[in-house]
């Protein structure tokens, strides 16, 4: 590889290993709650007076009007809904007119009840402190109009179809005013402070418990995800639930039928400020949580302090009112163990694959450590041959071909020299496990994956253009000899290059999480490795050139000739400078691979 590919290759390097794609979900399409106007987002509407304020331009209006209305308030607000229906007739869900936007950057329109434009929403999570619509008078308006709208704060404070203005049409008297009614809240479990943390002690013989790292103690290790089931009673007719973890947004558990994720009954705890709050849900697919309360939690509890989020509950194991989404615990299910950020209760998608049990365990069953594991085997295989083929049998082979097609001028291997036979051998071996790892990732995920950024590009740029190099090798004695050495040479140091921001980036991904920064500092050692030994032998061959450019005559060439070729002692330092380069690859390689073994 050349200096500039060298450059290419390090600069690549060091800009993918830090990143990291993101995600965003608040888009304001919420037709699917137009008759409701109530976000679906696990807690109730506030029932504290909404602060923010609808207005409109005037009371009267006529058939074919166009009405200002104005949201506003004292603080910004993320999401709202607003709509105009009948006035005398409270149990409708039918809208009235449409609106006309006028900032469609921060507004859009909704299509509610069939009737396009009906309604009005946000299109982000910006910040708002106004909005300004106009409502188009229908020909066939009622008497009476009134203005509702769900304004959000952030995720979990919402007020839910706060009534609006009344406007009334030309000839018809004004109504009276109504008294303000305070909505009765819904009732919810009551939950309590813990009084100090919770251990593992009993692991294993009072209550059966899941670690990550195995052997942590949630008391002592603020890092420690864990979680432990201790039947209760005589009959066994309930199981206390214990989950710890860091405090940096939710912890979650889920009883599944297989280790897919999908059609699973998951608990969670959810940091929302300086509380904890605790929910069941279900998770239909790779999806958020749906159908979240509190029905058959009890005895529920939290603590948020050093760093950790630690809860604790009871469910009954078979609830009075069996619902399809709460599973019987006594039946053997794969458990999950999951976390990630949460920012005003709302969860955002988990940043690490989840902690998945190896075998399936009953939940009432008898105590027992659970082993479990990050990574699926069949993408840590993955990760394995990708490193083998690229990290060893690749780098070597094209070293090989770069700097030992002098050496060894009198031994062949079945008829070909030895470096030809060695470098295609090791290169075969290359595109080989480079196919089998690539098919790999698409069984696992059932097809292509939609979080894995750019990582998956690569791989299939990689793939392609390996397998170009052997199809292009077949024509090589109709080629031109020059052409083809450079287009050979040029393809192989693109396709080395994008192998290794392929592995930056694979080590970042979610489902097959590398240690960091540990990983990310070993393959920096190994694209510096590599640099290192491709100057040194680029040095030695450039030395050798200029001993043979600097011969003069004939009957000089005839005396130093033993030197214009490669000496015994040059051979043996190039010998020694390859064993050297492919033992610091291998041993690269297995810190890489100890890693992907410990996930």
């Amino acid at each position: 590889m050349s200096p500039v590919g060298l450059c290419c290759l390090l600069f690549l390097s060091v800009t993918v290993c830090n990143w990291v794609p993101a995600g965003c979900y608040a888009n304001g399409k919420v037709t699917k709650v137009c008759g409701s106007m109530k976000a679906q987002h696990g807690v109730p509407g506030q029932t504290s007076p909404n602060p923010y304020h609808l207005t409109t331009n005037t009371t009267v209006f006529s058939p074919g009007d166009h009405i200002q209305v104005i949201l506003s308030g004292p603080s910004y607000f993320k999401g709202f809904l607003l709509q105009a229906r009948d006035a005398a007739n409270k149990s409708s869900v039918s809208t009235v007119g449409t609106f006309t936007l006028t900032d469609p950057t921060k507004t859009q329109l909704l299509t509610c009840n069939k009737q396009q434009g009906s309604a009005v929403s946000h299109t982000s999570d910006a910040k708002q402190t106004q909005v300004i619509v106009i409502w188009n008078a229908p020909e066939d308006a009622p008497s009476e109009v009134q203005f509702f709208v769900t304004v959000l704060a952030h995720y979990r404070l919402f007020w839910v179809k706060q009534p609006g203005p009344i406007i009334s049409q030309h000839g018809v008297s004004p109504p009276p005013p109504q008294p303000t009614t305070t909505p009765t809240k819904a009732p919810t479990t009551t939950s309590s402070m813990l009084s100090g943390p919770f251990t593992a002690e009993g692991c294993g013989w009072e209550k059966s418990c899941l670690f990550d790292p195995p052997g942590c103690d949630p008391k002592e290790d603020p890092h420690c995800f864990f979680l432990s089931m201790t039947t209760e009673g005589p009959d066994r007719t309930s199981v206390i639930f214990e989950l710890s973890g860091p405090a940096e947004g939710y912890l979650s558990f889920a009883l599944s039928w297989d280790t897919w994720m999908g059609d699973d009954d998951v608990y969670m705890c959810v940091k929302d400020g300086n509380r904890v709050s605790v929910t069941a849900a279900f998770i239909s697919g790779r999806t958020h949580p749906e159908d979240e309360s509190q029905a058959g939690l009890s005895s529920v509890s939290w603590r948020l302090a050093d760093g950790s989020l630690q809860c604790r509950f009871n469910r009954p194991v078979k609830l009075s009112n069996q619902e399809p989404a709460r599973y019987d615990l006594d039946q053997e299910y794969f458990l999950f163990l999951a976390s990630g950020h949460a920012q005003y209760g709302k969860l955002w998608r988990h940043s690490r694959q989840p902690l998945i049990s190896t075998l399936r365990k009953r939940i009432t069953g008898p105590p027992e450590i659970l082993e479990g594991s990050r990574g699926p085997i069949i993408l840590k295989v993955h990760g394995a041959l990708m490193l083998v083929a690229w990290m060893l049998t690749g780098s070597v082979g094209i070293i090989i071909a770069s700097f030992y097609r002098t050496d060894w001028p009198n031994q062949t291997l079945f008829g070909k020299k030895v470096w030809f036979q060695v470098h295609r051998g090791l290169m075969m071996v290359t595109v080989s496990l480079t196919i089998v790892a690539f098919c790999l990732p698409f069984f696992y995920r059932r097809g292509w994956s939609e979080h894995a950024g750019v990582h998956p590009y690569l791989g299939c740029c990689v793939l392609a253009l390996a397998l170009i190099q052997p199809i292009v090798a077949a024509f090589r004695s109709s080629l031109d000899s020059h052409r083809y050495m450079w287009a050979h040479w040029g393809v192989g140091s693109v396709t080395e290059i994008m192998a290794v921001a392929a592995m930056f980036l694979g080590m970042h991904q979610s489902s097959l999480l590398l240690p960091s920064p540990w990983a990310t500092h070993v393959l920096i050692g190994y694209v510096t490795l590599q640099a290192s030994f491709r100057f040194l032998l680029l040095m030695l061959m450039h030395k050798h050139l200029y001993i043979k450019t600097s011969l003069g005559s004939d009957d000089q060439q005839g005396i130093l000739s033993d030197q214009s070729q490669p000496g015994r002692w040059e051979t043996l330092i190039k010998s020694f400078i390859l064993a050297a380069f492919a033992l610091g690859n291998c041993g690269l390689l297995m810190a890489l691979l100890s890693f992907i073994a410990a996930i």
